[in-house]
């Protein structure tokens, strides 16, 4: 069974930063690209950032390139994304996701990221 868990949201002030964690099961996790998408209140899903699965290509969203670093650590079968300088807009559920004939649709459960003063 497929399985992704993500942990380390919270609450933050604006500029803070967190790191979140996505632990991934059930599949061969070095074998797929892996991303980050997240949905604010009233909005749509956002694809955030993506990895390859060697973690040697990666792409970023304009509005979170230079404040968020995806990596992974495939022996862990592990993805994380650090969030840096976050702003109140960064607000929403993110979700750990893997990229297969399904798009992006085989997501974990999200963690909440709420950027507030």
């Amino acid at each position: 069974e497929v399985q992704l868990v993500e942990s380390g949201g919270g609450l933050v002030q604006p500029g803070g930063s967190l790191r979140l964690s996505c632990a991934a099961s059930g599949f061969p996790f070095s074998s797929y690209t892996m991303g980050w998408l997240r949905q604010a209140p009233g909005k749509g899903l956002e694809r955030v950032s993506t990895i390859n699965g060697g973690g040697g290509y990666t792409y970023y969203a304009d509005s979170v390139k230079g404040r968020f670093t995806i990596s992974r650590d495939n022996a862990k079968t592990t993805l994380y994304l650090q969030l840096n300088s976050l702003k109140t807009e960064d607000t929403a559920m993110y979700y750990c996701a893997r990229n297969d004939l399904r798009g992006w649709s085989t997501r974990g459960q999200g963690t909440q990221v709420t950027v507030s003063s």
